[in-house]
């Protein structure tokens, strides 16, 4: 009797390899003028510099000082106040799901994908600085500042940008006042902000002040007279 033929391995039947992972995107926003900012900007760079294939180009986000406010705000209303005591200046994500700051981030990018940053403190704080003029004078916008005081206390700087663009005449008269360069009106009122008050404040709303007259906000004096039309 003829033996019966040697047993054949059945062929494993063709599979396709999976699907390629997409990319991974970080984006970073905050206040461009904070050193954390850039911790945070350095750190997504690196990753996409590092892992080119594994990362899209990071998106930056630089705000000023009230865009990142009313951004944190928005944010805590989104995430239901899950991020209420939060005090960085900077939030970082990762496939738009929220990581945290920049030690949060630079942790990730460590843990995940031993990436070390060993920049000192002190080249974040000149970055910033550079960083923060080059995105000033990009805006092509003026910018004029007020301190302000209460009871004779310093408590602060305001920065305004002027949109002198779109309402030249407006942002003339405000940056004007602000340097007091008009010296006096024809009826002897200085044309400074200097000395002058805050006569509303609504709470977690606005402030009113420049009534460089008599301060209560119903009266006033321009550069080019008691009234103007504004453009």
């Amino acid at each position: 009797m003829a033996s019966p033929p040697p047993c054949r391995p059945r062929s494993a039947p063709c599979r396709s390899p999976p699907p390629p992972e997409p990319p991974l995107r970080v984006k970073v926003v905050g206040l461009f003028t904070s050193s954390s900012f850039q911790r945070a900007k350095s750190a997504a760079e690196s990753l996409k510099s590092n892992y080119p294939s594994k990362f899209e180009d990071p998106i930056i986000v630089p705000l000023q000082e009230f865009a990142w406010d009313q951004y944190l705000q928005e944010k805590k209303r989104e995430l239901k106040n899950e991020i209420w005591e939060y005090s960085s200046y900077v939030m970082c994500f990762v496939n738009d799901q929220l990581l945290g700051d920049a030690a949060d981030l630079q942790k990730w990018a460590h843990k995940m994908w031993d990436i070390v940053d060993v920049k000192p403190p002190e080249l974040y704080e000149a970055l910033t600085v550079d960083y923060s003029a080059k995105y000033l004078r990009d805006t092509k916008h003026d910018f004029v500042f007020l301190d302000i005081s209460i009871d004779f206390h310093p408590i602060g700087r305001l920065i305004f940008e002027l949109y002198s663009d779109t309402c030249p005449k407006t942002c003339r008269n405000f940056q004007v006042l602000c340097t007091g360069k008009a010296g006096y009106s024809q009826s002897g009122i200085k044309l400074h902000y200097v000395g002058s008050i805050i006569h509303r404040v609504v709470p977690n709303g606005w402030i009113q002040g420049g009534d460089i007259a008599y301060g209560k906000g119903d009266d006033g004096e321009s550069i080019y007279g008691p009234t103007f039309e504004g453009s």
